[in-house]
Formats: structure tokens, sequence, C-alpha cells
């Protein structure tokens, strides 16, 4: 009976460990990441193993098959944050960093300090959840100044949710051959420095929340892409009940927008500055209120689909197509193929 016990549990290991593997390739600017290789899996036992694994400088494949809970994990905080949209039910509050708040009206906020800063991802790692039980509850993932990484099947949750400023699921700078794939998050952010090579593919961007920027119960803070010179491909997202930032489209940043899905979009999809660039091939917008806003001052190009809303159609610049030279590119479909399967397929347990 000891043995037969023995071999169950052996063999259970083996199955998380070993037999989980990337679904895949990624396509587009990502292309060819390779992730921690060949190494041997390491499935982590609690939230210090976790850390240790993530962040040495060993090539590693980390298989995640149960909830890893930071909360508490570096106590709370007390401190004068402010209601930017009012105290009503549903309004988020912000924390003031960086000096966010200015004379917006102050209020009392309490967050997990754990949630307000990531993990600090070494390069050359391959992050891949089992089922749908790789979950890391109560802070995200930091890709500083580092390459080649896969991140596929995870579920991020719990980041202060209730604030602004309560941190970031996914945040990239200075980073090139990242590929996310397959996770369930609202919130990914680009910071100044240049990131190339980034593949956000088959991602659910859940923005239903109980608490939202306007107390709309949208999601605001989407993508923020606000590097310099980043290279992005954006394939094969369903975005659903955001209100804005979906993406930003700033800065320098170089985007490949293909065959993703928008859908109850409460405010706006597109939004940026003068020096944004954005492709898009066979993209769905299905009830969104504005795709892009008026003011946008930056450069879209939208190959034209019939089964597509009106969305970026009119707007035809072609000055910036000349940067996709030499990059790799993911090929799309038409956007009623995306329709039909992107929305099924797209998302953390989907392998």
């Amino acid at each position: 009976m000891k043995f037969s016990l023995f071999v169950s549990a052996f063999t259970a290991l083996l199955t998380s460990t070993v037999a989980q593997k990337v679904s895949g390739a990624a396509e587009g600017f990502a292309r060819g990441v390779t992730g921690g290789g060949s190494a041997m899996p390491v499935t982590p036992r609690n939230i210090q193993e976790l850390v240790t694994y993530l962040t040495d400088k060993s090539p590693r494949v980390i298989v995640l098959d149960r909830t890893y809970d930071f909360t508490g994990s570096e106590g709370t905080v007390r401190a004068t944050g402010c209601a930017p949209w009012g105290t009503g039910k549903g309004c988020q509050l912000a924390i003031n960093s960086a000096n966010f708040c200015g004379t917006q009206p102050a209020a009392q906020v309490t967050y997990d300090k754990a949630g307000t800063a990531g993990i600090n991802v070494a390069s050359d790692k391959t992050i891949i959840g089992v089922g749908n039980k790789g979950i890391i509850k109560g802070k995200g993932l930091r890709f500083v100044n580092v390459k080649n990484i896969i991140v596929q099947n995870i579920h991020v949750t719990n980041l202060n949710p209730q604030y602004v400023w309560g941190g970031d699921a996914f945040a990239f700078s200075g980073t090139s051959k990242i590929w996310t794939s397959l996770l369930g998050r609202q919130h990914y952010v680009f910071g100044r420095d240049k990131s190339t090579g980034v593949t956000l593919s088959n991602n659910f961007i859940d923005g239903r929340t109980s608490w939202s920027a306007g107390c709309t119960g949208y999601h605001y803070w989407t993508f923020e892409m606000i590097g310099q010179g980043d290279q992005i491909t954006l394939q094969n997202n369903y975005i659903i009940h955001t209100s804005g930032r979906g993406p930003a489209l700033s800065a320098t940043t170089l985007l490949h927008a293909v065959n993703n899905v928008w859908s109850d979009v409460k405010g706006h999809a597109i939004e940026g500055d003068i020096a944004g660039k954005g492709l898009f091939e066979g993209n769905i917008f299905l009830n969104v209120n504005q795709v892009i806003v008026p003011d946008f001052k930056g450069q879209l190009n939208s190959c034209l689909d019939a089964a597509a809303a009106e969305a970026t159609k009119s707007r035809r610049d072609t000055g910036f197509l000349s940067e996709f030279k030499g990059l790799p590119i993911a090929w799309s479909t038409q956007a009623k193929t995306a329709q039909a399967k992107v929305p099924q397929n797209a998302g953390f347990g989907k392998i």
C-alpha cells in the first residue's frame, strides 16, 4: 500500500512538471523566443520558491500547479490617497504614487503592499500553468532589462483592484523577446525604455470589476504603451468590458494588432499621442462606444475587411509601414474568423 501511494504521488509529480509543455510557438515580433528551453521543469511549493526560481540566473521551466498567494506577505499600508472620481459605490480611489493625487480630494487608503511591486523576472524563463491551477494572487510580474521569456496559461489576481496604482499584472521595460499567451488579466503596462520582440497573444482581458475609474464597473487601465521604440504584436486577444486605454498607443510604439476582438467597450478602445503607430488587421469591434478618440494624432492603418466594424478603416496612414521591414510578422485571417474563434480560445485554463 505504501509503495502504491508513493508511485501515485510520483506519477502526479511527473504529470505536473514534465508533461506540461508550452502550447504552440510565438508569432509576430517575439518569434523565436525559447524561454527556459530544455531546462528540467521545476514546480515551486510556495511563494518563496516561486520568487527564487523566477529571479535566479539559471534558465528555467517553472510549472505553476496551485495558487501562490502573496497577499499579506509584505504587510499592509495605510496612507492618504485621493478620490478622483468621488467616493461613491464602485469608484476607484487612488494611491498617491509619484504624487499622482495632486489637488484631488483626499481619501484614506489601505492596501496590500505586495501588490504594488511585481516580481523581477530574470532572463531565459518559461512560466507555465497547469490547467486552471496556475494562479499568482496579490503580486504581478515585471520584465525589466531582460530577454527570452515565455509566460503561458497563468492568472494574476487581486492586485488591490479598488485602487489606481494598486499594482500591475505585467510590466515591461527595456526587454526583448517576451511572449505572453493564454493569460487572464486586465492590465499590461510598458515603461519608457525600449522593448522589442514582444508578442501578447490569445489572452483574455476581462474588464468586469467592482471598482473602476468613472465608477461604471468597466475597467479603464488596459494596455499602457509608452515605450520609446517599442515593438509589440497584439494577436488573437479577447478584450471585453473596458472603457479606455485599449490600447493607449503612445511614445514611439510600433503596434501590430492582428485578429483581436473588442467587445462591450463603454468608453473608447484606442487612444494615444502624436508618435504612436498601429497597423490593425482583421480585428473586430463589437458594441464599442468609440473605437478611436477624436483627438488621436498618431498614425493608424487598417487593412480593409468586409467583416470588420467601421472601426479603423478610415485611417490609412502609410508613413510608418516601412518600419515593419525585416521584422517577423504575424499573419492575419479574416475578421469573421477571429470573431468566431478568439472568444472561445483566448485566456487562462484553455490548455
